[in-house]
C-alpha cells in the first residue's frame, strides 16, 4: 500500500515537471517566432478618414500597431511626430496601413471639384476676373492671400490696396474654359471669362469678403502652407513709388 502511494506521488510530480516543461518550451517556442518576425511598429488606420483631414485631427482615426517587419508596406510611417501640418490627399479606410505618400501639404491638395469646408467655417462666393485669380490657375485645395482696393471716399483719384487675409482655403472654384487658340510650347492658352471662386472663412470674415466685392475690387495671391505671415499695410496710388 505505501509502495503504491509513493509511486502516485511520484507519478504526479512528473506530470507536473513535465506540464512546466512543455509550458516553458511552447513559451519560447512563441518567443522565438515573435523574434525572427522583427515586429515593427505603423500607423493603422482605425475609422474611415475623410480626404483633407489634418495630421492634428488624424490622432482619433488611427492607431499604432505592432506587425512583422515582413507585413510592413513601403513607406507605412511608424509615428505622426514628422508630419505637422500635412492632410490627408485621399480617404483612408480601416485597416490600412498609413502611408507617407497620402499625406501632403494643403497648398497641394488639388482637386477637380471641392474640398471639405472646415469645421466652424462657411463658405462665399466672389465673381472675379482672369488675371485676379493668378491667371486662371487657383484650384479647389489652393491657399490664396486676398488683397482688396478701394478708392478714397473723399478724394477718387486716391486708391489704396492692402492685404485683408492670409492663407484663405479656396473650397471651390467654376472657370470658363480656356481659349481654344494654339499656345506656345511652355505657355498655357489664356482663359476666356470669368471665375466663381469659393473661399472658407468665419462669418465675420465673410462680411469683409463680401462688401470688399461690392465697394472694391479683390486680387487674390497664391501662397502656400510655409508663405510667411505679410504685413497688412495698405498702399496707396500716392505711395507706389516711395
Amino acid at each position: 500500500m505505501k509502495m503504491r502511494l509513493l509511486g502516485g506521488i511520484a507519478a504526479l510530480v512528473l506530470a507536473v515537471i513535465g506540464t512546466v516543461l512543455l509550458v516553458n518550451y511552447v513559451s519560447n517556442a512563441d518567443r522565438r517566432a515573435q523574434s525572427s518576425l522583427d515586429p515593427v511598429d505603423v500607423v493603422v488606420v482605425e475609422k474611415p478618414v475623410p480626404a483633407g483631414t489634418s495630421v492634428q485631427e488624424l490622432s482619433s482615426y488611427v492607431q499604432i500597431r505592432s506587425v512583422p517587419s515582413t507585413a510592413k508596406a513601403d513607406g507605412a510611417l511608424t509615428a505622426l511626430d514628422k508630419t505637422s501640418g500635412q492632410v490627408t490627399s485621399v480617404a483612408l479606410e480601416p485597416g490600412e496601413q498609413l502611408l507617407g505618400s497620402r499625406l501632403i501639404n494643403p497648398a497641394e491638395r488639388i482637386m477637380p471639384g471641392a474640398v471639405p469646408v472646415p469645421d466652424g467655417m462657411q463658405e462665399v462666393t466672389v465673381l472675379l476676373p482672369p488675371e485676379s485669380v493668378v491667371g486662371g490657375t487657383i484650384r479647389a485645395g489652393d491657399l490664396v492671400g486676398l488683397f482688396v482696393t478701394q478708392t478714397d471716399p473723399n478724394n477718387a483719384q486716391v486708391a489704396s490696396t492692402q492685404l485683408v487675409f492670409d492663407k484663405v482655403l479656396v473650397t471651390a472654384i467654376q472657370q470658363a474654359p480656356a481659349s481654344t487658340g494654339t499656345a506656345q510650347e511652355g505657355t498655357s492658352a489664356v482663359p476666356s471669362g470669368a471665375s466663381f471662386v469659393t473661399l472658407a472663412r468665419n462669418s465675420t470674415d465673410a462680411a469683409k469678403v463680401i462688401l470688399s466685392a461690392r465697394v472694391g475690387n479683390i486680387w487674390l495671391t497664391k501662397q502656400s502652407a510655409t508663405t510667411p505671415e505679410s504685413p497688412k499695410t495698405p498702399v496707396s496710388t500716392s505711395g507706389i513709388f516711395q
